[in-house]
This record gives C-alpha cells, structure tokens and sequence, in this order.
C-alpha cells in the first residue's frame, strides 16, 4: 500500500452531481475532498459538503486555483467549462468534466480508460455516453455499423438545472461521442426528461443498423462488457438484448445502488463512478512514474 499523501480534489458545481461527487471523494483511498465550489450561500448542496467535512466557497474557479488542488472535477456547466481549463491548463492539475462541453479527451473506462493515464483533462462525454458506450464498442468490434440511435430517458428530479441548460450541448456531445468512438457514419441521439411518478430510473435504448452481426460473440461481447462497468457501477444492466436480420435493439438501465442517491439517479452513478474511477487511475499511473 503507499504511503503517499490523499490528492486534494475540488468539485465545482454543489448540485445533486456535485455532492454526490464529494461523498465519494470522502471515501476515496487517493483523493480527499478539500474543496467544493458552488455560486451561492444559500445553496442546499454547499451545506451538505459542509456537512461532510469539505471545505466550500462561493468562489467558484478562483477559489480553486488558490487551494491547492491536485485533481478537479466540472460538475458546473457546459459553459463554463472552457474558462475553467483556461484556468486550470498551466497549472498541473487533472481536471475532468462531468459537463458536456466536448473538450477534453472523451473516456469511458471499459472503452479507452487507458487514455486517463497520460492525460489531464478528460472528458466524461455525458451520463447517457457513458451508459451505452460501452455497449456500441462491443456492436463496433464483433460487426460493421451503418447507424446508431440512442433514446435516454431520465427522471425529472435527477435532471438540475444545468442539466436542463445543456440539453443541447448534451445532444451534440454524445452523438459526437458515438460516431468518434465507434466509427460509425450516422449517429443520432434523443433525451426525454421524465416527469411519471414513481420516478423511472435512468435508462436508454439503443438502435443499431450493422452488417456482419454474428448474434453468440455478440451476446457474449455485452455481457462481459456489462459484468466490467458493474465493477465499478453495480446498478448498470443490459436488460435486453435483440438481433434480427442487420438490426440490433438494447436497453441499457442504471440504477443507482452507492445509497446516497435514489433508485432513479442512475445517470448520477455511472457518470460519478466513472470520473472517479478514471482519476484514480491517471493518479496509480502517476505513482509509478515517480517510483
């Protein structure tokens, strides 16, 4: 085990993203949460960093660059989020954003994670990207894809404001995300924000047009892709899985299982426990280097 120091982290942004954030920086083994920075005092989510021991600011990206900080994370707005690179860039530190800005290298841990090791700005795409990337980079590798369409469905009170604000921003960035990384010519992406009571837990469905579909290495693709987010995202499912003639249908869900989040926040879960993950591994990465 090291004996080296905890990172200090900050978390820009004190909505439902950003706190859950800074809970998990609390039960980190490499980072410590030393800072969360919101826009207002009366921010709910500024107390409840408090609350968990993390130092907080209404001082937004000024208050981060005299903290100290090792490794911070966007959870603000798309933007935002290119003044606060522009802030950060020179001065040594891994910033990775939640936010759908499209900078940055776009990682999904199971897709590429190995570009967090070498980069220091890494961006998360978007909850929905990190959702059914790793399912399309399984469909990319086992046959040739002509389209692809995904239909997200979040609840309305796991959606704030900078969610609603960045719809588009949200749209671009993962059908971006989807051609990049899966190479596939034509990409489309929808979002429905879902006001039904009992809130549904995040879930998208995913439509593929492929030719060369072998149906078992498929199946067998997804699965192990799905057993390898769950390390890391317990509630994420692959709850079905359809292949006929050159088209392939699958829903993926994600419920939120870490306890500090309702059922419904899966699009909170997977994005959180990606960017955490990928910090610590760019920060293992690190370690070795200086060895």
């Amino acid at each position: 085990m090291s004996n080296r120091p905890q990172l200090r982290a900050a978390v820009i942004g004190a909505g439902m993203l950003g706190i859950d954030l800074a809970g998990r920086l609390t039960r980190s083994t490499t980072m410590t949460c030393a800072l969360v920075a919101g826009r207002s005092t009366s921010t709910t989510g500024l107390r409840l960093a408090a609350r968990m021991g993390c130092a907080t600011s209404t001082g937004g990206i000024d208050a981060v660059t005299g903290a100290g900080i090792d490794v911070v994370f966007d959870a603000s707005n798309a933007g935002a989020h290119p003044a606060h690179w522009a802030a950060l860039a020179s001065a040594g530190v891994l910033l990775l954003d939640l936010t759908p800005s499209s900078s940055g290298t776009m990682v999904v841990p199971t897709v590429n994670g190995f570009r967090a090791e070498s980069s220091r700005h890494l961006s998360l795409v978007s909850c929905g990207g990190q959702a059914v990337l790793p399912v399309l980079d399984v469909v990319a590798r086992h046959c040739t894809p002509e389209y692809i369409e995904v239909v997200t469905t979040v609840a309305s009170a796991s959606a704030g404001r900078a969610t609603r604000l960045n719809l588009d921003e949200y749209i671009a960035t993962t059908e971006y995300a989807v051609r990049r990384l899966t190479h596939v010519p034509r990409a489309k992406v929808m979002t429905t924000i879902s006001p039904a009571l009992p809130a549904p837990v995040f879930r998208a469905q995913v439509t593929v047009l492929a030719s060369g579909i072998r149906p078992g290495r498929l199946r067998a693709g997804v699965e192990a892709a799905a057993d390898a987010v769950r390390a890391f995202a317990p509630g994420f499912e692959v709850a079905s899985l359809a292949v006929e003639d050159q088209l392939i249908r699958a829903t993926v869900q994600v419920t939120a299982r870490d306890g500090r989040l309702p059922a419904y926040a899966g699009n909170v879960e997977i994005i959180n426990a990606a960017a955490v993950l990928l910090a610590e591994r760019h920060a293992a990465a690190r370690e070795v280097e200086t060895l």
